[in-house]
């Protein structure tokens, strides 16, 4: 396509020139990056479908970063633990069971860690950034979590939020999530030796 006052390509993108010297172009009223961040989303979906059809050619592997507080992800309470709000998992030697469901949009797959075999399930709008070091490519998407159901919405009341269960004085709950406790502070320091 030609543009009619240039007599050059009409196509600009990000950052190209609009005509007038040294001004910042206008805000667009179309959703160009929302647009482009759907379509870099789809490439990353058909390279999981691909692999989980046919496995991963050659050297390619994947690097998949997500948040973990993210609503729908499911994955073994040790590893809610050990990383609250984001988590990176390689796609390369020891998964299986990789799925990516067209439905609910949700990445399942199973791997190990520390030789413990676990299950994930993730939403793909968790995922944060996707990446096949083989080729050095790499993809960073934006997340917004969807909205809580208590908030409040145009013409209804919100719910309120559920009250604790346990009273304080209860007992420790086994289920409750494990606390890390750096123990540096407490190790016995051994004085330097003396010469």
């Amino acid at each position: 396509m030609v543009d009619d006052h240039t007599g050059q390509g009409g196509h600009t993108g990000q950052g190209g020139s609009n005509g007038r010297d040294g001004e910042q172009p206008p805000e667009s009223l179309l959703p160009y990056e929302a647009w482009t961040e759907a379509a870099l989303h789809q490439v990353m979906v058909r390279a999981l479908r691909h692999v989980a059809d046919h496995g991963l050619p050659g050297e390619h592997h994947f690097y998949l970063t997500f948040r973990t507080d993210y609503p729908g992800v499911s994955l073994p309470t040790r590893l809610r633990a050990q990383y609250p709000e984001e988590m990176t998992i390689v796609l390369q030697h020891q998964f299986w069971d990789l799925t990516v469901d067209e439905e609910t949009d949700v990445l399942a797959v199973s791997l190990s860690f520390g030789g413990v075999p676990s299950s994930l399930r993730v939403p793909l709008a968790a995922v944060t950034a996707f990446a096949d070091p083989y080729v050095r490519y790499g993809l960073r998407f934006s997340v917004v979590a969807p909205a809580d159901p208590r908030v409040e919405e145009p013409g209804g009341e919100p719910e309120p939020a559920p009250e604790p269960a346990a009273e304080p004085d209860a007992a420790p709950d086994d289920d409750a999530t494990p606390q890390v406790v750096s123990l540096d502070a407490f190790r016995r320091r051994t004085p330097p030796k003396e010469s």
